[in-house]
């Protein structure tokens, strides 16, 4: 049996991270291993609703942590779990991470969301932070046509890149600088992960 792999992509708004997931993902095709990209909050009913709120107004701290919770656990149990334990490579775009950041933003204890989720949700092999300050992420979001929603508030994004970067010493975390094009980005990401891996994947 081929051993799964976990990975995970995170960062502030307009770090490019589903670019990257993507890109990765085609690395590791190219390497032989089938791959399940995915991405939080999923377009499960609970991702549904937290990706609504981003544009129609946020929901109370309480709800929103509660709701980002619900869609994990489902996403664990339904789509995660079973491809690891099937030995794919998972990658995702955003995880509880990310709740430890934009919830901790929001006045909540970013260890306690830690450990309520580690009470259900797999460690990923390796934690990718793709990091860019936060002037440069907000033009890249008003680059892509995009407005800055409720997630994306400067103060807020600061915030979330400082609990980010507070990961940065696990053993499993790699900061990846995100500047740059998206050719030396991916380059950057996928020298990381060879040396994580040791060696290119196969098909054992």
């Amino acid at each position: 049996m081929q051993t799964g792999l976990f990975i995970v992509i995170e960062g502030i708004d307009g770090t490019g991270k589903s670019t990257q997931v993507r890109r990765l993902g085609e690395w590791f095709v190219s390497h032989g291993r089938e791959v399940v990209l995915s991405r939080e909050p999923t377009d499960g009913p609970w991702g549904k609703k937290l990706r609504e709120s981003a544009s129609t107004g946020r929901l109370s701290p309480q709800d929103e942590l509660q709701y980002f919770l619900n869609d994990r656990r489902q996403h664990v149990e339904e789509k995660i779990a079973p491809a690891l334990v099937a030995g794919k490579v998972v990658i995702l775009d955003r995880y509880y991470f990310s709740t430890m950041a934009y919830q901790g933003a929001r006045g909540f204890d970013p260890a306690n969301i830690r450990r309520m989720n580690e009470e259900f949700a797999p460690l990923p092999d390796l934690l990718l932070i793709l990091d860019l300050d936060v002037d440069t992420a907000h033009q890249r979001i008003g680059h892509r046509g995009d407005s800055t929603n409720e997630f994306e508030k400067h103060e807020s994004l600061t915030r979330c890149r400082e609990i980010f970067l507070s990961l940065k010493d696990e053993p499993f975390t790699r900061v990846i600088d995100s500047s740059g094009t998206l050719d030396e980005v991916s380059a950057r990401i996928c020298s990381e992960v060879e040396a994580f891996v040791k060696f290119p994947p196969t098909p054992r």
